[in-house]
């Protein structure tokens, strides 16, 4: 019997979702390209690919999503009756500047997310909103370079405040940039473009320009939370980080503190956002490697004023790491993870680590003295529609059973400030990763193949029925 515990009253349950994953209607409503509009279909054993633009003749997933642009009463509906009150999603920035640039916002855009939000509201669910989810303008990379100029501080401040004015009796919990820290691992070219939609030549350095890219967007964020707190006083504006613990290997000196500066290099992220102000290691860093990353005076004061409310984070899996050569002391994430012989792994190589996430929740509530907010968790499978349309998925449920208890346990036993909870892919969509709709995260199945064919109808798998069970009893019935 999992050891599970009921949650405060006012704990969030929901599910999560982003737009360029599901929305679709990549034209519609007079949208912009998107850097997700530009990115090819792959699976587990083909990278996704990024194009010179939208080309004739590829296969672009996130054009179709599912629909959801023109099914979301429906589909509100559907998670209605789960009965959770909380529903994770972000804006898509194209919808309301196409280009990014613009002054003037794309009234259809906004209509839409009016739209979206009253009918979540009308059914007692609170939209919890990300403002940028790996799907940035392409014009912002193709004019301007991405994040690497500052100017895009000014754009994306002008973006965030004609959603927080337009939506400041809607929406109470915002969040800046999803998973900023994912692009740690910059030799995978797509994290650059997903986080700060950089596409560099071979001349760039791309760790350098990283630091560039993610600085301008802790300035950009920080100016946004001091913003949205003038613009409503109870907005609860968090980060976004993906969080993936690293566990030294062995017991051995330099493998923990290898760890260490692994965490370190995930997380100096959360301690800009969260505590306004960058670690001596990174700045030293910065000068061992003669990065001019040009962090002014004037910044420093706009970071330690725009501190977030709060840390949302996703958790998918634990990570392993051990010291080869401890001539200098670096962490290079494609290089220097191995396995865990400890825990089990998914079809797509994630590990499987329930314990990890309590062991998450300590590590941050140590750190950053913040409320926390899971707004991502989940299991990637491939899931079977049966002839009677039923979906079996006991794995997923396993999943989220084993989480659920650590997260519970993390909260009443070790007295972590936990918001809500919001599992991820909360209906089948696009995965981010791999573009393909066979990785299946939901708990409502959408019938629509890799290629966007298929009726689109929505089935609710055996996880729906479970977790309908956890919302009711605030995560008291978990088994």
């Amino acid at each position: 019997m999992t050891k599970s515990y009921k949650m405060s009253k006012d704990f969030l349950w929901g599910g999560a979702v982003a737009a360029h994953q599901l929305e679709g209607g990549w034209q519609e409503g007079k949208k912009g390209v998107s850097i997700a509009d530009i990115m090819t279909a792959g699976n587990k054993d083909t990278p996704r690919r990024v194009t010179n633009g939208v080309v004739d003749g590829e296969v672009y997933p996130n054009h179709w999503g599912i629909d959801f642009y023109h099914t979301y009463k429906e589909d509100i509906k559907l998670l209605s009756e789960l009965g959770i009150n909380c529903f994770r999603t972000s804006i898509a920035w194209s919808r309301i500047f196409p280009n990014g640039d613009e002054s003037v916002p794309n009234e259809a855009g906004l209509k839409f997310y009016d739209d979206l939000f009253d009918e979540c509201l009308k059914y007692g669910i609170e939209p919890v909103i990300t403002l940028s989810h790996f799907e940035i303008p392409y014009h912002l990379v193709t004019e301007y370079g991405g994040w690497t100029n500052r100017k895009l501080i000014n754009f994306f401040e002008n973006f965030a405040e004609v959603c927080f004015k337009r939506y400041k009796n809607k929406v109470k919990y915002w969040m800046t940039f999803n998973e900023i820290n994912n692009q740690t691992n910059w030799r995978e070219s797509h994290h650059l473009l997903q986080d700060s939609g950089l596409i560099l030549d071979e001349k760039t350095n791309p760790e350098e320009a990283m630091f560039k890219a993610a600085h301008n967007e802790f300035v950009a964020s920080a100016k946004v939370v001091k913003l949205g707190h003038q613009i409503n006083p109870e907005f609860k504006i968090g980060a976004m980080i993906a969080m993936c613990p690293v566990y030294p290997l062995t017991s051995k000196p330099e493998d923990i503190l290898k760890a260490q500066r692994a965490m370190q290099t995930r997380y100096y992220y959360g301690d800009v956002q969260a505590l306004g102000y960058y670690p001596q290691w990174i700045l030293n860093y910065f000068d061992r490697k003669n990065y001019n990353i040009d962090i002014s005076k004037e910044d420093k004061q706009i970071l330690k004023d725009g501190t977030v409310d709060y840390i949302g984070f996703s958790y998918y899996m634990s990570f392993v790491t051990e010291e080869k050569n401890y001539n200098e002391l670096i962490y290079d994430e494609q290089n220097d993870l191995v396995s865990n012989p400890y825990v089990e792994a998914s079809k797509w190589g994630w590990q499987i680590d329930p314990v990890g996430l309590r062991y998450a929740m300590n590590w941050m509530n140590d750190r950053w003295y913040l409320p926390q907010f899971i707004v991502e968790n989940g299991f990637g499978a491939i899931d079977k529609l049966t002839s009677e349309k039923e979906i079996h998925d006991d794995y997923r449920i396993d999943f989220f059973r084993n989480h659920i208890s650590e997260m519970e346990k993390a909260v009443v036993e070790d007295g972590v400030n936990l918001i809500g909870y919001t599992p991820w892919g909360i209906i089948d969509l696009i995965s981010a990763s791999t573009g393909e709709m066979a990785k299946r995260y939901g708990v409502i199945y959408v019938e629509q193949d890799d290629k966007g064919n298929g009726s689109k109808k929505r089935y609710k798998k055996d996880s729906f029925y479970w977790y309908k069970n956890v919302v009711e009893t605030n995560g008291e019935k978990i088994n």
